[in-house]
């Protein structure tokens, strides 16, 4: 006899919380084996499809494309013959690496007398399609809940003033959604509240400021684009930081990797000669290789260096990974570095590949601009910016000459070191892009 399965929305790891459907890979009535991916997900940290850990036909699907879902939120009902054990409990690899081996969301409530619809749309009797009310997070209708699933839309619509039993949900059985909320909201501020039918002085039905009501194209700040403007927030509010400056001469750096990819074999990237000079000034002044533990008040030196490196894609940015650097050659961190790179701009890396970093590297020179003060990377102390190399006047051996001149800044928490470590890194930096024999060296 076959038996109905609902599939839910998977932890995926690293702390995240809720993901938008971007593609379904499947449709209702398709056939679907255990483990296959059945739809495409971004969360604030990448791109990832979620394979259903059972095997039959999908008799339903919760949330259309753009919808951002909950953690334990439904995401397809599965309908399989005699169901086994590993139907019951999933296949266990429902994400390999993303931690799937936490126990299943919480099963909501079934209210006696509610309805549910199937694929084709009939009525049928069993548990609500919405998850049932939590108390003291929303007001309930007299026949059950209010239809909404994310906190962030409840949170949404208390904050200015909304009652959610008033909205008409667009989504699939009546849901809620943000997008709801958010014209609500708009059309409270449009509309003003009348009074005797006079609308002078009348006040917009909402408790939100100007700021958040103010007309004008709205871009959501989520997925990626929102991650970063949190971390990016949160350092600014923990960290205090610092930057330093120095401008370098970089044609003794470029002649030698010239040199080097002259000799034949794999072409060596500039940003891993400026990898390699960074973990080699890291080895050197390892309070920049730190984080702060704030309830312990200490200062973590890192044995490791993992280090992260800025780049742009068309998700917005995002800093990717390497592990171990202070363990590679310029060979290798080229090509980890292109890896990564076409990683990122695919939308295919994962939360450990964007996770862990101990120090940034951030070649904005590739913008055209000579300089910056970077942001430091939460939890992270320090980052190197590097702008663009240009031909400059410069006094060379006492007498004037053109040289590739490049912009180097360091942004420091000053917790952890005092102005005299964070010069000593920068002049290191400095001196090995001037007389890349400084680096040989140190090695």
């Amino acid at each position: 006899m076959a038996q109905v399965l609902e599939f839910r929305l998977p932890d995926l790891g690293e702390g995240l919380t809720e993901a938008e459907i971007v593609r379904w890979l499947v449709r209702v009535g398709d056939v679907v084996a255990v483990d296959q991916p059945v739809v495409e997900v971004e969360t604030a940290k990448a791109m990832v499809e979620v394979p259903c850990p059972y095997g039959g036909v999908v008799t339903a699907r919760f949330g259309e494309e753009g919808t951002e879902l909950p953690v334990g939120a439904p995401l397809l009902t599965v309908a399989v013959g005699a169901p086994s054990d590993e139907d019951r409990g999933g296949s266990g690899n429902v994400l390999v690496g993303y931690g799937t081996g936490a126990p299943p969301a919480r099963r909501r409530r079934v209210r006696p007398g509610r309805t549910t619809r199937t694929a084709d749309g009939a009525a049928a009797s069993g548990a609500s399609a919405v998850t049932a009310q939590e108390p003291g997070v929303a007001p309930t209708q007299p026949d059950g809940p209010v239809p909404v699933i994310s906190p962030l839309v409840r949170r949404l619509a208390r904050q200015n003033g909304l009652d959610l039993r008033t909205l008409s949900g667009s989504g699939p059985e009546g849901l809620i959604l943000r997008a709801d909320v958010e014209a609500a909201i708009r059309a409270s501020v449009e509309v003003p509240a009348r009074a005797g039918g006079d609308t002078t002085g009348a006040v917009p039905a909402t408790h939100a400021d100007p700021a958040a009501t103010a007309p004008g194209t709205r871009v959501p700040l989520r997925g990626v684009r929102g991650a970063v403007a949190d971390k990016l927030a949160r350092s600014r509010r923990e960290i205090p930081e610092a930057t330093c400056w120095v401008d370098a001469d970089a044609t003794e750096l470029l002649s030698a990797r010239s040199a080097m990819n002259a000799a034949g074999g794999p072409k060596i990237s500039l940003l891993a000669l400026l990898a390699r000079i960074c973990t080699a000034a890291l080895a050197r002044f390892p309070e920049l290789n730190s984080t702060v533990d704030t309830q312990a008040r200490e200062v973590v030196l890192l044995e490791q260096v993992h280090l992260g490196f800025a780049a742009q894609t068309e998700r917005g940015l995002v800093v990717p990974v390497v592990r171990d650097a202070h363990t590679l050659g310029a060979e290798p961190l080229t090509a980890e570095f292109a890896r990564l790179t076409e990683a990122a701009r695919a939308g295919t890396l994962t939360p450990a590949q964007l996770t862990g970093g101990t120090f940034t590297l951030n070649n904005y020179g590739v913008f055209g601009v000579d300089g910056s003060t970077p942001i430091i990377n939460h939890p992270e102390a320090a980052m190197l910016g590097v702008g663009r190399i240009v031909p400059k006047p410069w006094v060379h051996r006492g007498e004037l000459a053109v040289r590739q001149v490049v912009q180097l800044s360091l942004t420091f928490d000053h917790r952890v070191c005092d102005g005299g470590t964070a010069g000593g890194f920068l002049r290191y930096v400095a001196d090995c892009v001037e007389q890349p024999a400084v680096l040989l060296r140190s090695l």
